[in-house]
């Protein structure tokens, strides 16, 4: 399971591009200080660190969102933090493999946007989702495969995405354009691929950083 100290890590080292951000971070940060046991746990009631995944093509030009069978509309892929994770970035890449059906996935393990929602889980009690958002690549070409959690899983257009409920706040288009901004500065020996991780310095210091939380708490 992703230890507190690890989200914590990855969190404090993420560089949020507007106030609003910064804000919300600071946010999830006292949540994980206030929960050190359980705040990545599905069975956390107050609320728990969910991990997300804008998934771009090759090209950078078209999304692949679910029509999730729950929520009953198209999100980005996602979900619980599971017992396999070590961090929120495998977290992603994980949810992101299944619920995409596409191997090989290049994931940014640096964060591109935060949001806390309330939510309805799949345990059948009222919660939050205090969401970390990554961006991700598939291969060339890639194929993906309905899981049992969607409905339908689709390539979008970056410029046509479905329509949304009006006046909503952070609409997938806004998470996509800022997923896409991120992505042109990840520098490649930060990326985490599907089954291997290729994590040079930026991992060092995450690994440093959450030695420095453990030895504070």
């Amino acid at each position: 399971m992703v230890a507190t100290a690890s989200a914590s890590a990855t969190l404090a080292a993420w560089a949020p591009p507007d106030p609003g951000q910064a804000a919300l971070r600071q946010a999830f940060l006292g949540f994980l200080a206030a929960r050190p046991d359980d705040a990545c746990d599905r069975c956390c009631v107050p609320g728990h660190l969910t991990a997300s995944t804008v998934l771009l093509d090759a090209t950078d030009e078209h999304v692949l969102l679910t029509l999730h069978r729950r929520v009953g509309k198209w999100i980005q892929l996602g979900g619980h933090c599971e017992p396999s994770d070590a961090s929120l970035a495998d977290a992603a890449l994980r949810e992101a493999t299944e619920e995409s059906g596409i191997d090989g996935l290049v994931l940014d393990p640096q964060p591109v946007h935060l949001d806390v929602h309330p939510v309805t889980c799949s345990l059948g009690q009222p919660t939050r989702h205090f969401d970390v958002r990554f961006v991700a690549h598939a291969p060339a070409d890639a194929q993906p495969a309905v899981s049992a959690e969607s409905v339908d899983v689709r390539w979008w257009p970056v410029d046509a995405l479905p329509a949304e409920q009006p006046g909503k706040i952070d609409s997938i288009t806004a998470l996509v354009r800022r997923a896409r901004q991120a992505n042109s500065a990840a520098p490649e020996e930060q990326l985490v691929v599907a089954g291997e991780r290729r994590v040079g310095v930026a991992a060092d210091q995450l690994e440093d950083h959450a030695a420095d939380v453990e030895e504070q708490a």
